[in-house]
């Protein structure tokens, strides 16, 4: 139940207009994501700080090339999922076969 629960929440959240959920397929080529999550906060002021359990030992990077680096990955990761409908589609055939 709680599975089922997770995935009507991803579509509940997936179809707001303001939000994009891409999904990863599983049979998918090896990719920057595969080492863990990728995190890049941007602030106002211009600076930003990131941070990915793959690299720089899961230390927070601060320095414009790490933070280019993280990005990067961040965009190869979402250039080989599937796209924001067929996202939505996948998730609602795995409810369907929950």
């Amino acid at each position: 139940m709680v599975w089922r629960r997770q995935l009507e929440r991803l579509l509940e959240v997936g179809r707001l207009r303001n939000v994009s959920l891409p999904v990863m397929p599983t049979n998918s080529e090896a990719h920057p994501g595969l080492g863990g999550k990728i995190e890049v906060l941007k602030f106002a002021d211009g600076t930003a700080v990131g941070r990915s359990d793959g690299a720089y030992s899961g230390r927070p990077a601060m320095e414009p090339k790490q933070l280019r680096v993280l990005e990067l990955r961040y965009a190869t990761v979402r250039a080989q999922a599937l796209t924001p409908r067929e996202s939505l589609a996948f998730v609602e055939e795995v409810l369907g076969e929950t």
